[in-house]
C-alpha cells in the first residue's frame, strides 16, 4: 500500500469508510470499502487504479472488510495474451457480433437489457432495483475518459450486450458489463472480455483491468481464465500461481 499512501498524502482527498453490509460474493462475510470522491481530482484516478482501486461513477474505492481480504485486484497482460482453444471457439461463435462505441449515450433499449440481465443473473444483488435515472448516472457520471460499447448482431442489429469501460494511461478497465442472459451458448461475458483484450492491444495498452478476483466465488473466479494475469499483492503486481482454497477466510 506504499504507493497508495503517497498519493493520499500529497493530495487533498477525503477518505470515507462505508457502512458494513452483507457481502454479495461470500456468505457470512461483511463488506466495507474505503472510498473517495475524485470529481475535482480526475488526474489521480490512474495512479489509484494502478494500486488496486476501482471506479464507480465519480468515486474510487477499495475493499476494507473487517474480517476478510479475499478480493484481489486482477489485470490481464494484454501483449502476452494468447486465447485458449475454448476462447477461440467463443470468438468464432460470435463472429457475427459487431461492436459500436456510443460514448456515454444511454437508451431505454440498453436499460431493458440491463434489467433482463439483473433479473436472471443478479436478482439478489445491490443493483437489482436500479431505476433508469440510476442507470443513467452509472453510465454518464464519470470525471475520466469513459465509454460505453454496444454489441449487436450483424443480421438484425439486435442489442445483445453492453460494456462500460475506462481508458487509463496503461490500459483499459472493464467497469461493468451486461448481456443477453438467455443465450448461454455464446458466452457473451467471456466474448466481451476477449474483445477488450484485442482493443487494448490495438491501442498499444499493456493491461486490461478486470476488477477483483475472489478464488472461492464462482461469480468472480472466471477471471483467471484470461492468461497471463497479474494480481496486486503486498503493494505490487505479481503473476502468482493461484489455486483456489477449499474454504473462504473466516
Amino acid at each position: 500500500m506504499e504507493q497508495t499512501n503517497k498519493i493520499f498524502s500529497t493530495l487533498p482527498l477525503r477518505l470515507n469508510l462505508t457502512r458494513g453490509q452483507n457481502c454479495s460474493y461470500l456468505p457470512e462475510q461483511i463488506e466495507q470499502r474505503i472510498a473517495t470522491d475524485i470529481t475535482n481530482h480526475s488526474q489521480v484516478h490512474d495512479r489509484l487504479a494502478e494500486t488496486g482501486f476501482r471506479r464507480i461513477e465519480n468515486w474510487v474505492y477499495q475493499p476494507a472488510c473487517p474480517n476478510c481480504s479475499a478480493c484481489k485486484p486482477i489485470r490481464v497482460v494484454t501483449d502476452q495474451f494468447i486465447p485458449s482453444k475454448t476462447q477461440k471457439r467463443i470468438q468464432k461463435k460470435n463472429a457475427d457480433i459487431i461492436c459500436k462505441d456510443v460514448g456515454i449515450t444511454t437508451t431505454l433499449e440498453q436499460y431493458a437489457l440491463f434489467q433482463r440481465y439483473l433479473g436472471m443473473r443478479h436478482i439478489d444483488g445491490q443493483m437489482a432495483s436500479m431505476s433508469y435515472d440510476e442507470y443513467f448516472a452509472m453510465i454518464t457520471n464519470s470525471p475520466i475518459d469513459t465509454r460505453l460499447l454496444e454489441f449487436r448482431t450483424q443480421a438484425d442489429n439486435e442489442l445483445v450486450g453492453c460494456m462500460l469501460i475506462d481508458r487509463q494511461r496503461d490500459g483499459l478497465s472493464a467497469v461493468y458489463s451486461f448481456f443477453d442472459p438467455e443465450d448461454e451458448k455464446r458466452s457473451f461475458g467471456s466474448f466481451m472480455i476477449l474483445y477488450l483484450i484485442e482493443l487494448a492491444k490495438m491501442q498499444r495498452l499493456n493491461y486490461l483491468y478486470l476488477g477483483y478476483y475472489i478464488p472461492f466465488s464462482q461469480k468472480m473466479s472466471y477471471k483467471v481464465k484470461f492468461k497471463p494475469y497479474e494480481i496486486f499483492i503486498k503493494g505490487k503486481w505479481q503473476q502468482p500461481d493461484i489455486s483456489a482454497p477449499s474454504h473462504p477466510p473466516r
